[in-house]
């Protein structure tokens, strides 16, 4: 999806004394509307869903074909390369990398369009290092795989099974890297459609060799897959990415308004990312130890549970490019509105699915995985962890929400004009992120130390939950440090209300689940019931998150009773900067 042209945030508001830069000057094109956001979000979340569906299916098949035993553990050993690169490739690292370069030089673009064309300089100055480097990383992988495997699971009980497969999966970091910055461009021209549907080809690629050769191969054949879908995401956005190069006019004036790179703002970007995903590595290093079968257990329930916690961040995936917009603009006021909206949305989001999954963990996998070596046994044993980790999943996702404009304050690139100096605050604010998830690591640690030898897959789970929430409420306060101004008592205060709706959905909807025994009967009783009494709770607390869908639906059922002007007709949707001052957040 595309708009006729790049679209750039209008300043219409005074920068604030804090703004990083000058002021945008008047007459630029106007912010994307409501519209465009809705309807952008509307085929993201449809191409999301369909590969999550895809990933699902995934686990499906390798639950089927091979259970939650040694061989299923050697596998999800070596699939921790293409899980490290994919948040640090592809949607984490890369986009917050990217998606602000690409904003400022849109910016620049808009400033002065008789110059040469920022977008082109970025890429020659940024495409051809990012694809050497990303070459010596997948043959370091592939050349060390003992090594990290070592490191990894130490007591894995088939090494040379996942030394084979994480050989093969060593190839990903190449396409990863690729996807993730043809992404990120995309994304800031705008353009949904083709980045929304990456894993909808990376599944495609795995299920069409696990389906075709799991007899041959066993569970190798998942390993090429991973390989094989890797390219297909790549190939699938290489074309959007050249159309749109090649529709940017030519420039022939030199221009003041450069970019000039800033490499070292790679640093913190990628050891917040690093660090963030070693949660995993403590999770496969003291989970080899236990009995076999369960770091599969804790596979399959981090992947039903991110279900909820992907459906929220899809919201600032949309509008990530609208904050960073605001930021390169000087807009600090925008693009706080914009960022308090996005922590409330994605946190109904989520705690909505949090509430779900606690009631109905135990009918939800049994329906999805209880079939062929996966047994009764394995169900109870994923489900008990669904719920554990469920505590952890609005920490996740307001992370993920709170990360991207942090990172958007000080991008890859900045003006060659940019009169700021480089003070070393600044700099050593680059790296609170990073510090904040390595106390959050530390906490994981320290929990899953305590608590695995009395409470095994269990322990490690609430090591989990506890370390990224600890990280969360330290990002939130590190927003407000990096000169975002957010309003910390109305979105608390927002939050709170919104927790509470779901802990009463949850104890109502298990009460309704626990009534079926059928798990397909029990899991819709039971979704229906949180669904209808977080609505309720949340409607009656006065969340805003809550109250205006449920106002709006209302109003569809009942037209009358809406404010409609007929004589003047419906009034334009609103601007970016002018959303967070509507009445509950609509």
């Amino acid at each position: 999806m595309t708009t006729d042209r790049p679209a750039v945030l209008a300043s219409t508001l005074p920068a604030p004394r804090s703004a990083p830069f000058p002021p945008s000057p008047p007459g630029r094109a106007p912010a994307p509307r409501r519209g465009f956001l809705a309807k952008a979000f509307g085929i993201t979340a449809v191409l999301s869903a369909a590969g999550s569906g895809l990933g699902l299916l995934r686990d499906l098949l390798l639950a089927r074909y091979f259970g939650a035993n040694q061989g299923t553990d050697a596998f999800l050993v070596a699939w921790t390369v293409p899980e490290t690169a994919a948040p640090l490739l592809i949607e984490d690292a890369m986009s917050f990398l990217m998606v602000p370069a690409f904003a400022l030089a849109l910016v620049l673009r808009e400033e002065d369009p008789d110059a040469p064309d920022p977008v082109r300089q970025l890429v020659r100055a940024t495409l051809p290092w990012l694809l050497l480097a990303l070459s010596g990383l997948a043959l370091a992988a592939a050349l060390g795989a003992p090594q990290l495997v070592e490191l990894l699971a130490p007591g894995l009980r088939d090494p040379g099974l996942a030394v084979d497969c994480t050989r093969i999966t060593a190839i990903t970091v190449l396409p990863f890297g690729l996807v993730g910055y043809l992404a990120a461009a995309l994304r800031a021209h705008h353009c949904f459609t083709a980045p929304a549907g990456i894993y909808v080809a990376y599944n495609l690629g795995i299920l069409a060799l696990l389906q075709g050769f799991h007899g041959h191969l066993g569970v190798r054949s998942a390993a090429f897959g991973v390989a094989l879908g890797s390219l297909l995401m790549a190939g699938l956005l290489t074309g959007p990415f050249l159309r749109r190069g090649q529709a940017a006019t030519g420039r022939n004036r030199r221009s003041r308004r450069s970019l000039v790179p800033m490499p070292l703002a790679l640093l913190p970007v990628a050891a917040f990312t690093l660090t963030r995903q070693a949660q995993v590595f403590v999770e496969r290093y003291l989970g080899s130890a236990l009995p076999p079968g369960t770091i599969s257990h804790l596979n399959y329930a981090a992947k039903v549970s991110q279900l909820a916690m992907t459906a929220g961040i899809l919201i600032c995936t949309v509008t990530f490019p609208l904050v960073a917009r605001a930021l390169a603009a000087g807009d600090l006021t925008a693009a706080r509105d914009r960022v308090e909206k996005d922590l409330g949305q994605a946190a109904a989001v989520v705690l909505l699915g949090t509430a779900f999954l606690m009631a109905c963990a135990p009918s939800v996998v049994s329906l999805l995985f209880e079939r062929g070596a996966f047994g009764p046994g394995d169900t109870a044993a994923t489900a008990d962890v669904i719920r554990v980790y469920s505590f952890g999943l609005p920490a996740q996702a307001l992370t993920g929400v709170m990360i991207r404009p942090y990172f958007s304050l000080r991008p890859v690139v900045r003006r060659a004009d940019d009169p700021r100096t480089e003070d070393g605050g600044r700099r050593l604010l680059d790296w609170y992120p990073a510090a904040a998830m390595v106390l959050g690591l530390g906490v994981t640690v320290a929990v899953g130390l305590l608590a695995t030898s009395r409470f095994g897959a269990l322990g490690l789970a609430a090591g989990n939950a506890a370390g990224i929430t600890t990280t969360a409420v330290l990002l939130l306060r590190g927003l407000v440090l990096r000169g975002i101004p957010l309003r910390l008592p109305r979105v608390l205060g927002g939050h709170a209300r919104l927790v509470a709706a779901a802990a009463g959905a949850t104890v109502l909807g298990t009460a309704v689940a626990d009534l079926a025994d059928d798990p397909l009967l029990s899991t819709l009783l039971g979704g229906l019931t949180v669904a209808l009494a977080f609505a309720v709770l949340g409607t009656g607390l006065g969340a805003r998150e809550v109250r205006g869908p449920v106002l709006a639906a209302a109003r569809a059922l009942n037209p009358s009773t809406g404010p409609l002007n007929r004589q003047t007709g419906p009034l334009d949707p609103p601007t970016v900067a002018d959303e967070g001052k509507l009445p509950h957040g609509q």
